[in-house]
């Protein structure tokens, strides 16, 4: 049976609820992600060997900042894996448990009124604290000007300028979750 909203199939005939329609991995999806994994691995292991062998100090720097990411990337990913076998298996075994898997279920609309309200709270505070410090960036960035082509440092401010608006999205979503109501 295929739930007409996602296209995803439901193997055991089961009934759609909200909770399936959710968090029901899509077809496909594990392999797709031990894919990912795999080449996430190569790439770890080809940056590695560039900044060794790199004669510039600047770039092995830089690429030993990618390989940060990259070490990240692949947790994530991994963590994903794991997430997803575990509701596959479960749905193998014709159970389905809310419970958490190694990446936490968004569970913001189950917070009663005044815990939504107090994510909301914090998120927002914490958002005002990141665009302050966005705003330092850009005039941090402002003072680099003149050595922005004879050092990294321009670079490095403009990459925690993304960083900064990368958080703001994280906590965007937490609080734009923590707003919905309950069903």
């Amino acid at each position: 049976m295929t739930n007409p909203e996602s296209g995803w199939l439901n193997p055991k005939g089961m009934e759609w609820s909200s909770a399936t329609r959710i968090n029901f991995p899509p077809p496909d999806l594990y392999a797709h992600l031990m894919s990912h994994v795999e080449a996430e691995r190569g790439l770890l292991e080809d940056y590695s060997a560039a900044a060794k062998k790199s004669p510039s100090k600047a770039l092995s720097y830089l690429i030993n900042l990618l390989i940060e990411d990259e070490v990240r990337h692949h947790r994530i990913f991994t963590e994903l894996v794991e997430s997803v076998k575990a509701k596959e298996k479960q749905w193998e075994e014709g159970h389905w448990s809310e419970g958490d898997t190694v990446i936490p279920r968004n569970d913001f609309f189950q917070l009663d009124q005044g815990d939504q309200n107090a994510v909301i709270d914090l998120t927002e505070q914490l958002i005002q604290k990141e665009q302050q410090d966005g705003h330092e960036l850009e005039r941090l960035q402002r003072e680099l000007r003149d050595v922005k082509d004879t050092t990294l440092w321009s670079l490095l401010v403009d990459l925690m300028e993304r960083d900064t608006q990368k958080h703001i999205a994280i906590l965007r979503f937490a609080k734009k979750h923590a707003g919905r109501r309950k069903r």
